[in-house]
């Protein structure tokens, strides 16, 4: 039977609840993103909570972490709950594609591991289906609802598919969102990238930072730079 919690080294998530389960995509998001120095983080899709937590051990922000799906919400409030930051997380059920009014240009930090997979054949649950399709959660939708809730030097972090790379890089551009960091990332250091972390601002001057990262140097043998960016979280690095 799966473990149905993963331990960190500050904390730990439970995902028995959640249809998506802890993973790399979102520990790397959790990692990279560009949170340290906000006051205020959103967190959109949260899921476990997982991302909010990391981004709370990074940084001193006050933090809301949103999810449509009813039982993801209160599992990641009862992570939050168990978490040394659980007074400066709050977990919310909205939907991303219509966030409060009253949020407009509120967030220094935007922080998202969204729906990405576009196949016809789905999965038997609904719930499986809202949390990984992109028809929950288009990225014209969440770039609209983020360019709103954005402050304006705020910077949007986001982890895709590697191939989802340029068309949502264009898709952030129609709406006034700038590419500033993005790294590929691949499993081993001969395989082509299966997924993009991509960071965006509304400063139309800056020049992108583009760099690749691999997990494994050799099967269950991370890489050092992997490590490097994961060893704040994982027990076994």
């Amino acid at each position: 039977m799966p473990n149905p919690y993963f331990k960190f080294k500050q904390f730990t998530v439970f995902h028995d609840k959640c249809a998506m389960k802890v993973g790399t995509d979102g520990s790397l998001l959790g990692a990279w993103a560009e949170v340290e120095g906000a006051r205020r983080i959103l967190d959109i899709g949260t899921g476990t909570g997982l991302v909010a937590l990391m981004a709370a051990q990074r940084s001193k922000a006050e933090i809301v972490a949103v999810d449509v799906d009813e039982e993801a919400v209160e599992q990641a409030r009862e992570n939050v709950e168990r978490s040394p930051w659980k007074g400066r997380i709050e977990v919310m059920r909205l939907d991303a594609r219509a966030l409060p009014g009253d949020w407009e240009g509120r967030f220094d930090s935007i922080v998202s591991n969204p729906p990405y997979f576009v196949e016809d054949v789905k999965s038997p649950s609904c719930r499986r289906n809202q949390a990984r399709h992109a028809d929950s959660l288009d990225s014209g939708s969440l770039l609209r609802e983020v360019k709103k809730v954005l402050a304006p030097a705020g910077t949007f972090s986001v982890i895709l598919p590697a191939v989802s790379a340029s068309p949502f890089a264009a898709a952030a551009l129609r709406e006034g969102l700038y590419l500033s960091r993005q790294t590929w990332v691949c499993t081993k250091p001969d395989s082509e990238p299966k997924r993009v972390l991509m960071a965006f601002s509304a400063d139309s001057s800056v020049q992108a930072e583009i760099r690749r990262l691999c997990v494994e140097v050799r099967p269950r043998e991370y890489s050092p730079e992997f490590a490097e960016l994961l060893r704040p979280f994982y027990l076994a690095l």
